[in-house]
């Protein structure tokens, strides 16, 4: 009698594909990010100014984004601040990329809402870490919400149901 081996399963991806926005106004930034990125398969988007960055949001509704502090045109700061305002945008995590090791920047970012930091020079190892952890809780907050809607669609019908 011979056994038959088990099917192999393809290995899955870490998370879901996922978009991801880079904003930084310095180009050789942003292609590192990009490079070490792709190791994610995710999409990257580019900005190169906060309200650049705005648009790309707008357009592309990224699953995550890094965002420079010093940009021209508008802060880092105040991109986060209107992101976590507008009900649309509030719930994409945003990591701050900074050369500012100041715990003033710090606290200032996470007053303006960022969900994480990064310190420049940019670890890959760091970097990676970090944005496949936020992704999978981005991507499974989203299944939830799916499962709570369908939950609530499904108790509709059967109280719906149960008046007939």
């Amino acid at each position: 009698m011979t056994k038959s081996k088990p099917k192999s399963t393809p290995p899955q991806p870490a998370v879901p594909r996922s978009k991801i926005l880079v904003a930084d106004d310095n180009v050789q930034n942003c292609e590192l990010m990009q490079a070490y990125l792709d190791d994610l398969g995710v999409d990257v988007t580019l900005a190169y100014d906060g309200q650049e960055t705005l648009d790309q949001v707008a357009a592309a509704n990224p699953d995550l984004i890094l965002l420079d502090i010093m940009m021209p045109k508008m802060s880092g700061f105040e991109v986060c601040r209107k992101l976590k305002a507008d009900p649309k945008t509030r719930d994409i995590p945003i990591v701050m990329v900074t050369a500012l090791n100041e715990m003033g920047d710090i606290e200032r970012a996470v007053a303006a809402g960022a969900d994480d930091f990064l310190s420049k020079p940019i670890s890959k190892l760091e970097l990676l870490t970090r944005v496949k952890s936020l992704l999978r809780v981005r991507h499974l907050k989203s299944e939830l919400e799916r499962t709570l809607e369908y939950l609530a669609d499904v108790e509709s019908s059967e109280a719906g149901d149960e008046e007939e």
